[in-house]
This record gives structure tokens, C-alpha cells and sequence, in this order.
């Protein structure tokens, strides 16, 4: 560990890298963050979901070392952090309801986000989560769940359009397979490399075409000829498969049969070349599997998809650890120590903690590649748990916050944000897994851009009862048109492998907060369920929102400005009984028992709180 001054600082050795480079600084470390703020902040990192008053409240009654480390537990065991982890997952596997391009046909591929779910409520062991993915199918006696992980090399793009001309779209599949492959384990830009040797890095044109040749070797089609088919190689889920070894796999809709796209490989391997200038038919220099040259191992492992795995976590390969833990750590602090996160090449960012970056991967290593107590580590870090307050001094000497002297100032993600309105509002329906579904999104948008076929996705047609408050990660997915509101806080589009998310602030995210049905049945919901438990007095009313939206109390300045406003709205609806426009007649009532006026100015104050900047973000 590096040498320090302030030894009463540190929880672990995490603390002592990142202290080391402060005191070089002389800066001093912020204060720890308020109860309220770090059990929020740890909630959100760990489950997606805002924690619960009751859990809140015990929280704050006991200040003990194990209370915190008890919380922690429980929340890692939890089925939402599961379902948190997979969302993020979905984003790196390009995971769609449909195939793509123009017609965008729907696919089936849900059963593999159920293991998803599943492999991570286990808290299966990163090497063996990532081989079942890569090379399931090859694994010795492999198991149906073995090769429904392999889903995840199939979630690329398909296309079904008529004129194409087949191999040049197989080849397509091929390289999106290699190039996720490069983003997600190796956290490099190998798609450079397609065309030309890579102008940066090590990698050449021979290179990235011989990491293809692992992944060329799929009896698969260019295009789906038959109009609406299953695009081979399938694996056909019947209930009596589900119910007997896929149990995980909750087959909500009882289909009869399930066609998962999966992986599969010829008997005889196909040739493989480099391709001049990325061209599918302008075949060079024959090639065969081997692992890139820059961090070739000496090791003889198989020249299939298995031995590129076990290639992936040699212990002589640091490269497959560091990156992992890269993006555990911008889950937890919102970006990376390796800001780039998909780059950790020559153009990619610098780390400020290079040593804290090492030790970690190294860590990560030999404590069996788990997750989840790599996160439990680093969520016992003073580190972790500082406020976030900035002052006038960090913000200009450190304004990205490398150095960590303070916590991020984060957004939620698009997903959390919808399902924090639906959790607060007790609206969340905590089904886990089974098929997509379909939440209300704007009328019309579909139309625009499919053309001519579309089949089953030609037309949106929105899911009635529970099926519209299921967590936004079972959200159908269609390509061409990604839910708008997601989109709209930055989800990724999922055409390709993405590793990190756009953060924007833009006037269409507080329009969607103002106006989405979603928003506003959510903000009713809450007024509605806060006014029966809480009374007929104001105050007590709205404390109660605001408690449950931020995770702290309002204190007598906030709570009065709202009362205010809560008047203003009630007086104006009183006084306009002709001509009343209230949040209650937008999205109906579900209290038909509380009076139109304080129901509807309470929705009103329940929507000012969901659009509150502390409301949407973490800490």
C-alpha cells in the first residue's frame, strides 16, 4: 500500500491509493455523506430501486459497522440487484425484441435475459458467466443452459429485406460478434482493425480477422428467406424442458414452444481470410483462430470459441480483470477509473489510479472472479461513501473528479427513473422475467418507420393491467423505434455493443418527467396512496412524498413552499369547476373516494416532486 499521513481515514485499501494521491495534492477528502444520501446512493448502485422508508428508518437508528455491512448483504441477495445487473448486461450484449433493419421482425431471444437474471441471482463467477456466454455450446456434455447462454453472441442484427445479397450480411454478423467480443472483455476498438491494420493500437488487419475466424464458424444464413422464420441455429424451449431443468425461465404466456437463436459449430470449420479493405468478397491471405498478437499466450488452447475463453481468463492475461473491474467501478461511481471504458487503448483515457486499477484486477482474480464482493469492497470504502457536495477549490482544480475526493453528482439511468416513479407510487409490479411488454409510449410512432411488412411489430399495441408497470428492463425492445422515454435519458439504441452510456441534460427529459402518462398516473397514484395513509393535512401529505421520492425529510423551508403550492392548485381548481384541467382528469382517478380538488392538487405537488433534480439522481 502507498504511504500516508491520515491513517483514521482509510476503511480499506482503496482508501490508500486514493489518499495517497490527495495528500500529494494536499487536498483533504470530503466529509462522509449523510445517512439518508449513502443508504439512497448504495440502494440505487445495488438494486436500481430507491430503498424503503422501513429500511430508511433502521438504517438511521443504527450506526454501527455491521448494521451497514448487514444491508449490503441483504441487498446483493436481493432479486432486484439482480435484475439491476442484467439491465446493465443488455446494454453490452445488444439485446433486442426484434431483428432489425427495415421490416424489424420480432425475435425470441427473452428466455436469455431470464438466465441472465438468473446467473447473476446465483452470483455466478464472472469467468464462468462469461464462457457459458461465449462458448456454452462447447463445453464438454454442455447443458440446454449452457447453450441458451450463447444467446448472448447471437443478439446482433438480422435482416429479412429481399435484394440483399446473403454472405455480405453473414460476414456482418461474423464481425459484429468480433467486434463485441473486442468492446466488452478486451476493451478495445478491434472493429479499426476490419478494414486496415488499427492506426493506434497493436492490432493488425491479421489479427482482427484470426479473432474472427473464432466466430465464423456458425450454420447460419445472411438472411432469413422465409418471410417471419427463426433465423438457425435455434434452440426450441418446450414447457416440459422449462419445467424440468430451465426452471429459471418464466414462461409467463405458457408459448408452447420457445425458438431461442443460439450458437452452434460446423463440423468442418469454414475458411477464413482477411478481407481487403473489409470487403465481404475480397478475400486475401487464408487465416485461423489465434488470440490477438499483442497478449498471445504461449499456452496451447483449443482454436474454437472454448479455447478463446479460456485464453480470456489465463491468469497471464491482465487485460480481461481490468476491464471487468473498470465497469464495476463506473457502475458505482459513474465512470470508469479508465474514463473510456470501451477504449483502454492508446487513445483511450489515462487512468488516475493506475496502481488502484491493478490491485483491483488482480483482487478480482484471486478472489474467484466475484462480483459480488468485489462491490461489497468497494462500497465499504470511505472512498465510496463521501458526500458529494463539491466546493468552489475541487471544482477548479479537479472538476471531472478523478482524484475522488468527493462522490459523483449522478443521474439515474433511464430505467431507474420510470421505475422509481412506479416504486414510489407503489405502481411497480414485481414480476420477475418472462416475454417483453409493452408500456404506453406516444401513438404513432411505429407507423413512421416500419415499411410495408413489420409483422407482429407492425403495429404497437400497448399491454393491458400489470403488464404496464413491469420494471422498464422488461421493456419490448424494437430496434427502430427504442422506447422514446429511455431514449430520450440516454439509453443506448442496442444496434451494437455499448459499454457506456451518453449522459446528457436536455429540456425533452424534464417534458417527458412533466408530461409522460406514466409520470403522471405515478405522481396520482403517489398523491392518492400518501393521502390515505397520512390524512387530510397538508403538511404531513406531502413530508410523506417527499420522503419517499429523495429519501430524506423535508425540512420546514421546502415543506412550506410546497404547502403553498398545494393551496395555489387546489384554489384554482375549486374556482374553475366548468373549466377543470387537473392531473386527475388527464389519467383518471384510482380514488374515487378523495375529492377531486385535494386529489388533484396533491397530483400536482406529487409531479413537482418526481421532477425535482434530487428526485432523479442518486446522491
Amino acid at each position: 500500500m502507498p504511504l500516508i499521513k491520515n491513517n483514521e481515514w482509510p476503511q480499506n485499501e482503496i482508501d490508500h491509493f486514493v489518499l495517497a494521491k490527495l495528500e500529494e495534492r494536499n487536498i483533504e477528502p470530503s466529509e462522509a455523506a449523510t445517512k439518508e444520501k449513502l443508504i439512497r446512493k448504495l440502494s440505487f448502485d445495488l438494486t436500481g430501486l430507491s430503498p424503503s422508508l422501513p429500511l430508511i428508518d433502521s438504517y438511521l437508528a443504527d450506526d454501527s459497522p455491521e448494521n451497514f455491512e448487514k444491508i449490503v448483504d441483504e441487498l446483493l441477495a436481493s432479486t432486484e440487484r439482480a435484475e439491476r445487473m442484467a439491465n446493465d448486461w443488455l446494454d453490452l450484449a445488444r439485446y433486442a425484441d426484434t431483428h432489425g433493419y427495415q421490416d424489424d421482425l420480432e425475435r425470441f431471444n427473452w428466455p436469455w435475459r431470464d438466465w441472465l437474471i438468473h446467473a447473476f441471482k446465483k452470483n455466478m463467477p464472472y469467468d464462468q458467466f462469461v464462457t457459458w456466454q461465449l462458448a456454452g455450446d462447447l463445453l464438454p456434455n454442455a447443458t440446454k443452459e449452457q447453450v441458451l447462454a450463447t444467446t448472448f453472441n447471437r443478439n446482433h442484427k438480422v435482416t429479412q429485406e429481399g435484394g440483399v445479397i446473403p454472405e455480405e450480411y453473414r460476414v456482418e454478423y461474423v464481425s459484429d460478434r468480433t467486434n463485441t467480443f473486442g468492446t466488452a472483455f478486451l476493451g478495445l476498438t478491434f472493429e479499426c482493425a476490419k478494414c486496415h491494420d488499427h492506426k493506434y493500437d497493436p492490432i493488425s488487419q491479421k489479427d482482427y480477422y484470426q479473432l474472427f475466424s473464432y466466430f465464423n464458424n456458425v450454420p447460419e444464413k445472411g438472411l432469413i428467406e422465409e418471410y417471419g422464420a427463426n433465423p438457425e441455429p435455434i434452440m426450441t424451449l418446450t414447457q416440459v424442458e422449462i419445467d424440468e431443468t430451465l426452471s429459471f425461465i418464466n414462461n409467463l404466456d405458457s408459448a408452447k414452444a420457445i425458438p431461442v437463436m443460439v450458437m452452434e459449430e460446423m463440423p468442418e470449420a469454414r475458411k477464413s481470410y482477411i478481407l481487403n479493405r473489409g470487403a465481404y468478397d475480397q478475400h486475401g491471405e487464408e487465416v485461423f483462430s489465434k488470440t490477438p498478437s499483442f497478449a498471445s499466450s504461449e499456452k496451447d488452447f483449443e482454436g474454437n470459441r472454448l479455447g478463446l475463453a479460456k485464453w480470456l481468463f489465463d491468469q497471464e492475461n491482465p487485460l480481461t480483470s481490468r476491464v471487468a473491474v473498470n465497469r464495476i467501478w463506473q457502475q458505482l461511481f459513474g465512470k470508469g477509473l479508465v474514463s473510456s471504458s470501451f477504449d483502454f487503448g492508446n487513445q483511450g483515457a489515462l487512468p488516475m489510479h493506475p496502481e488502484l486499477l491493478d490491485f483491483l484486477a488482480v483482487k478480482f482474480m484471486e478472489d474467484g472472479w466475484d462480483i459480488n464482493k468485489m462491490v461489497k469492497y468497494i462500497v465499504q470504502s470511505s472512498t465510496y461513501q463521501q458526500s458529494s457536495n463539491v466546493t468552489e477549490f475541487l471544482l477548479e482544480i479537479d472538476p471531472e473528479n478523478d482524484l475522488l475526493a468527493r462522490a459523483p453528482r449522478a443521474r439515474l439511468s433511464a430505467e431507474m427513473i420510470r421505475d422509481h416513479a412506479l416504486n414510489i407510487s407503489d405502481l411497480l409490479v414485481k414480476k420477475v422475467g418472462g416475454p417483453s411488454v409493452k408500456p404506453f409510449q406516444p401513438e404513432g410512432l411505429w407507423s413512421e418507420v416500419t415499411g410495408g411488412g413489420g409483422g407482429s411489430t407492425a403495429k404497437y399495441v400497448q399491454d393491458e393491467g400489470d403488464k404496464n408497470y413491469r420494471r422498464s428492463l422488461y421493456t419490448f425492445w424494437k430496434r427502430t423505434v427504442p422506447p422514446p422515454n429511455m431514449i430520450t435519458f440516454d439509453a443506448p439504441s442496442r444496434d451494437f455493443c455499448s459499454v457506456q452510456r451518453e449522459r446528457t441534460s436536455t429540456p425533452l427529459q424534464a417534458l417527458v418527467l412533466m408530461n409522460d402518462p406514466q409520470y403522471l398516473e405515478a405522481a396520482q397514484a403517489l398523491a392518492a396512496s400518501a393521502i390515505k395513509l397520512k390524512g387530510d393535512k397538508p403538511d404531513d401529505v406531502i413530508s410523506y412524498m417527499f420522503y419517499k421520492a429523495t429519501s430524506r425529510k423535508p425540512n420546514d423551508d421546502e415543506t412550506s413552499k410546497l404547502v403553498d403550492l398545494y393551496e395555489e392548485e387546489k384554489n384554482r381548481i375549486e374556482e374553475n369547476p366548468d373549466k377543470k384541467i387537473t392531473f386527475v382528469e388527464k389519467v383518471g382517478t384510482r380514488a374515487n373516494e378523495i375529492p377531486v380538488e385535494i386529489l388533484g392538487a396533491h397530483t400536482f405537488i406529487a409531479n413537482v416532486i418526481i421532477n425535482l433534480d434530487e428526485t432523479v439522481r442518486k446522491n
